[in-house]
Order: structure tokens, then C-alpha cells, then sequence
């Protein structure tokens, strides 16, 4: 891919964050997970669809998929295995594309750079114990997953090994979410 491309990629790619996340912050009532649900349900038949192809490209504009779940937990109560499924399965799709695009879009170049901070990611990350640290960030809510796709594609974490580790630590939270809030509902 040409020099130029890449720039004209990532630059889109940091426009349309900056933009996403400025109407996520100025209208955060649009982003619940009633307002959510509501939009995917106008799909209809299609609703599956939506909720899934929402949750590929959340990733790419670092929107949270938590409200995502919730509102799938809302729209679909009496699928939630499969409610569980489509959401696994649309992060697990945003977090390869994720992946393997970190590198067009530069984060490549951050580790190039002798940053202590991230060549102790970077250690952490390619260590033998690298998958725990992988479940972990994706387990915890407090940290974005998507970051972690972008930071182990940037290094090259085995293939397999992002994919199980993102799977594990995902499982994990979104079954937490999806029956604990559908507990609490009913």
C-alpha cells in the first residue's frame, strides 16, 4: 500500500473517531441502550443483521460495546444465548479487522519509537504469560478491548492466540452482562 493511501486512511480513521466520539459525548442519550434497541428493531427481520454489523464497526470508531449487549438483552430477552453469540461474534470480527489493520493505520510506528512505557506493554504482550495479560484487558470493563487489538496487531501476537485470549476474556464479561441483566430485569 503507497505512503500517501495510508495517510489518506488513517487520517479518515482518526477523523471519524474524533467525530464519533464528539456525538457520543454531546448526545449521550442517544447512545442507550433503549435508544439502541429501538434502532436495531426497526431493522425487523433484519434486526440479527444490524446487531451484528453494529458491533464490527464499533470497534473502529472505539465506541463501547457495553450498551451494545444491553441493548441486544432488551430487544431479543428471549434469545439470549443467541443475543450472547451475534455479540461475540461481532467483536471477535471487529477485533480481527482491528487487528490487522493497526498497521495501516500506524500504531505499528509507536512501538518503533523507545517509549518505556510501551516497550513494557510490548515485553508483557510477547511474553510467554502474553495471553493472560490479553484475557485480562479484555475481561476488565474499565479498559477498551479495541485497544488491545490495535497493540497486538501492531506487535504481531500470534493469530490464534489473540483470538482465544480476546474469546476468553470476552465470554467471560458479556455472559456477566447479558445474564446478570436479564437476572435483574426479570
Amino acid at each position: 500500500m503507497s505512503s500517501k493511501l495510508q495517510h489518506i486512511i488513517k487520517y479518515t480513521w482518526i477523523g471519524l473517531v474524533a467525530l464519533c466520539l464528539l456525538i457520543y459525548f454531546i448526545y449521550p442519550a442517544q447512545f442507550t441502550k433503549e435508544k439502541i434497541a429501538s434502532f436495531v428493531g426497526q431493522f425487523h427481520k433484519y434486526a440479527w443483521m444490524a446487531y451484528f454489523l453494529i458491533h464490527v464497526v464499533r470497534g473502529f470508531i472505539l465506541l463501547p460495546s457495553t450498551p451494545l449487549i444491553f441493548a441486544g438483552v432488551l430487544l431479543f430477552p428471549d434469545n439470549l444465548v443467541w443475543v450472547l453469540v451475534i455479540s461475540l461474534l461481532g467483536i471477535l470480527t471487529s477485533s480481527l479487522l482491528i487487528y490487522f489493520f493497526s498497521n495501516t493505520l500506524g500504531f505499528s510506528k509507536v512501538f518503533e519509537k523507545n517509549n518505556t512505557k510501551f516497550n513494557l506493554i510490548e515485553n508483557r504482550l510477547l511474553s510467554k504469560n502474553g495471553y493472560l495479560y490479553i484475557i485480562l484487558w479484555s475481561f476488565l470493563p474499565i479498559v477498551p478491548t479495541d485497544l488491545i487489538c490495535y497493540l497486538s496487531g501492531a506487535i504481531k501476537i500470534k493469530i490464534p492466540v489473540f483470538i482465544a485470549s480476546i474469546l476468553l476474556g470476552e465470554l467471560v464479561l458479556c455472559s456477566i452482562y447479558i445474564f446478570g441483566s436479564a437476572f435483574i430485569i426479570n
